[in-house]
């Protein structure tokens, strides 16, 4: 197993499990699911390849001993902090480190470019998540955002706002 930045030709791999792990009855198997939040997809293959394209960011990929994606993060530098998006695991396989090692992998590419601090936006009501990145050194800031708008982004099911959370790379 192994974590290598995902590259173009990884899209369609990426695209089924990053919508696999989040909507739909697959992704009630894991923890981290917004099956009974959103309806829709999570992302499409445009914004994977202009994620994966940008050159102020990447997304990084886990893969096991068949080569198969089981994991992945989406990491964008925004001045000298780094935004952490979609950090996806597998549903199956959530429980077992894969999502902890993202993390790390994620304050390692921070410290390689230079940012002082990782940031996200999570679920305002996904307490259980919440409180995960909070064990693993992030904390809320204070600031909440709107739930993006549009297809792209699912359906809502109930009002829903952000909250952004943040921790400092040592």
């Amino acid at each position: 197993m192994e974590i290598a930045t995902a590259g173009l030709q990884d899209v369609p791999e990426l695209l089924g499990l990053i919508n696999g792990a989040y909507r739909g009855e697959g992704a009630k198997k894991g923890w981290t699911t917004e099956a009974d939040l959103l309806d829709g997809t999570r992302t499409d293959s445009a914004l994977l390849e202009k994620l994966i394209s940008d050159v102020n960011g990447t997304i990084l990929k886990f893969v096991d001993d068949q080569n198969r994606i089981i994991g992945c993060v989406n990491l964008q530098k925004h001045g000298l902090k780094l935004y952490l998006g979609m950090l996806t695991v597998s549903p199956e396989l959530q429980g077992g480190g894969i999502g902890k090692k993202m993390l790390a992998a994620a304050i390692d590419y921070a410290s390689q470019h230079q940012c002082y601090a990782i940031y996200m936006t999570v679920i305002s009501v996904r307490h259980e998540l919440i409180a995960w990145y909070e064990r693993h050194g992030y904390k809320k800031t204070g600031e909440k955002k709107p739930f993006p708008v549009g297809p792209a982004f699912g359906i809502q099911k109930q009002p829903l706002e952000m909250v952004v959370m943040e921790r400092e790379v040592q």
